[in-house]
């Protein structure tokens, strides 16, 4: 039986990440979309009102290649976050994933918070566990393929997210800092469920895409720099804490990471890669896809209005879509796979990472 302390203090840390993100500056000090420029075709040769967002992603038919990724869960103002979002995918018909589900598989009675979604019709649920979790952690047990298929099942989803967070966990104080053996369980898991591995804020290599693949994984979330900080989220409950050693790791990784744009290139190995990470509108994602992305992920775009209600979360939805379909338009692209193919301009420390400038 977990120690009643660790559930306490599991679902306080998380509704302090959900105010911090809120209230205090945690973004990267650049977002490197601002490098990639579309370039414009002034004979479109297409008519707006004809063209088409649709795409497939895991084999299930979604109306634009835009993902809530997971944000939240495992808290009580969390339940009705993740009710505004799961509405706000079923209307649209776009696909979710949830926050760590780590709180509720310690403890049950969290469960709802995350459960919330599978009453809506999501067209594709998205379960989330964490890397470090599936090796052991200062005595605490591995977490095994039982674990994942309950994180599965508390949902209803389609597939489950690996995330890699060790730059926000060695900067935390709680933080889970073995990460030695994570590979081999993430390809026992994949063996056994379809796998999604999610970055958080710093990023893949082609060598870790790579890996990723061999191990098993349907799909690649690169989460890469130029969004929200983690590093910086800690930072903040560092210093609230008067924790001066993780004020100072915090405010010294804030920026660690390899930018979103170089990471959706550089993890291009033949699986569907999600952007994430400093997406804040339609043309970002639609120089994602551009770039090679089949799907781009959006959380700190979403965040404040899902704190709302879901009809903030639709309006904000619906006005990136828009700009998505724009952005087709401009660039003389009549469907998501028109887009991949059109060629882009990347410049300043984006290009300079790959090779361009």
């Amino acid at each position: 039986m977990p120690d009643s302390s660790v559930k306490g203090s599991t679902e306080k840390r998380k509704g302090e990440h959900v105010d911090i993100v809120l209230s205090e500056p945690v973004n990267s000090a650049s977002n490197y979309w601002d490098d990639v420029t579309l370039i414009h075709n002034s004979l479109p040769e297409i008519d707006f009102d004809s063209i088409s967002t649709e795409t497939r992603f895991l084999g299930r038919k979604i109306n634009a290649p835009i993902m809530i990724s997971g944000m939240t869960g495992g808290f009580e103002r969390a339940r009705g976050i993740n009710r505004n979002l799961a509405e706000a995918a079923s209307e649209l018909q776009i696909p979710m994933g949830v926050g760590s589900q780590r709180a509720a598989l310690e403890n049950p009675a969290l469960a709802e918070t995350y459960r919330i979604v599978a009453d809506y019709d999501v067209p594709v649920v998205i379960a989330n566990i964490g890397a470090p979790q599936l090796v052991g952690q200062r005595g605490k047990r591995a977490y095994d393929v039982e674990d994942a298929v309950r994180a599965m099942k508390m949902i209803d989803a389609d597939a489950l997210a690996i995330h890699m967070n060790y730059l926000q966990e060695v900067v935390q104080p709680e933080g889970d800092r073995v990460a030695s053996g994570v590979i081999s369980a993430m390809e026992r898991i994949a063996g056994r469920m379809p796998v999604i591995a999610k970055e958080t804020g710093a990023g893949i290599s082609r060598k870790t895409a790579l890996r990723l693949k061999k191990a098993g994984v349907r799909a690649i979330d690169v989460g890469g720099l130029g969004g929200t900080s983690w590093s910086a989220v800690e930072y903040h409950r560092a210093k609230a804490r008067g924790n001066e050693m993780g004020e100072r790791l915090g405010k010294t990784f804030w920026n660690w990471g390899i930018p979103t744009p170089v990471s959706v290139a550089e993890a291009n190995v033949g699986l569907p890669v999600i952007a994430s990470g400093g997406i804040r509108n339609g043309l970002d994602a639609a120089k994602a896809i551009c770039l090679g992305a089949s799907c781009v992920g959006l959380a700190g775009a979403l965040i404040r209005s899902a704190s709302e209600s879901r009809s903030a979360v639709i309006t904000e939805l619906q006005g990136i879509m828009e700009e998505l379909r724009v952005a087709m338009f401009l660039t003389g692209s009549a469907n998501v796979r028109n887009l991949s193919k059109k060629e882009c301009v990347v410049s300043g420390m984006t290009g300079v990472w790959m090779g361009l400038d």
